[in-house]
């Protein structure tokens, strides 16, 4: 059975209240998530000169000076802050290895648009048909708890998973990308789904019933 997960509301109550520790717990409860989106718009040709490690730790102290100032209340609030300090940090790394000096708005706005897009993508990984709409809304930010359960997963599994399901590859290019024939992959992708269900499952926050 799942440890039981303290509430974003508590967790910003402290962190308003003077609880350095605060910080921490709230970065770290989105780390495997903000790891996750980063990847999904890091294009081939940065590849080499920043990560998703590299953007995510920026992202993270950023996000430690402006935490204090936060007047979000909900869970969802909170995901589109961190979304918004993450696109600013990712449309400074491709503006200083694309040798634009000046701020670009519009970058950012995008980058903000995508990576709320892919977000959604993240949370429909594993529809679960049939739920109530009150049930729906408890689980409304499942996509942070899969990213977390997906970073978990054996490496082979999770990259089938990001490579099909989020950024949307046929099976023929992700059987490139991976080195194995497509009807291998076409198993690896199944095995991987039936992974990450069961890991949910576990974790107490998702069903398919």
């Amino acid at each position: 059975m799942a440890e039981p997960t303290e509430p974003v509301t508590e967790l910003l109550d402290a962190l308003r209240q003077g609880d350095a520790a605060a910080q921490g717990r709230v970065l770290s409860r989105y780390q495997a998530w903000l790891k996750l989106l980063a990847r999904m718009q890091i294009d081939s040709q940065f590849h080499g000169k920043f990560g998703p490690s590299d953007v995510v730790q920026q992202t993270m102290l950023e996000a430690v000076r402006a935490l204090p100032r936060f007047r979000g209340q909900t869970e969802a609030e909170l995901l589109a802050w961190l979304r918004k300090v993450l696109a600013h940090v990712l449309a400074h790394e491709v503006r200083r290895y694309k040798g634009a000096q000046q701020r670009d708005v519009t970058r950012e706005v995008s980058m903000e648009q995508s990576l709320a897009e892919s977000s959604l993508r993240l949370r429909h990984v594993l529809p679960a048909a049939g739920t109530s709409p009150s049930r729906q809304a408890v689980r409304h930010e499942q996509e942070v708890l899969l990213a977390e359960v997906l970073s978990r997963l054996p490496e082979d599994y999770r990259e089938v998973i990001v490579l099909r399901n989020l950024q949307g590859l046929p099976h023929e290019e992700v059987a490139r990308r991976l080195g194995r024939s497509a009807g291998a992959v076409r198993m690896l992708w199944v095995r991987a789904l039936a992974r990450l269900r069961e890991a949910m499952e576990a974790a107490g926050e998702w069903s398919g019933r």
